[in-house]
């Protein structure tokens, strides 16, 4: 797997503050989104270089299109 990029870090805070903004749990979230606890965490954190379907199953859970998702990533990088 490749190592995680600055642009991982975007969308780890991104998709957390989405997370925090829509009143989830990382449990509750990560539930929807069909991953680990462990896994929405490293992803929040910037830790991991997640796949398509991870980030859109995130992305989801969270309440977020992949169109919003990726405006707001565009806008914090």
């Amino acid at each position: 797997m490749a190592r995680p990029s600055a642009h991982d870090a975007v969308l780890a805070r991104v998709l957390r503050d989405a997370r925090l903004k829509s009143g989830l749990s990382q449990e509750n979230a990560a539930h929807a989104a069909g991953i680990t606890v462990g896994a929405l965490a490293r992803l929040e954190r910037g830790e991991t270089n997640p796949s398509w379907s991870t980030v859109r199953s995130v992305a989801a859970a969270v309440g977020l299109s992949m169109q919003a998702l990726g405006k707001a990533v565009d806008a914090d990088a």
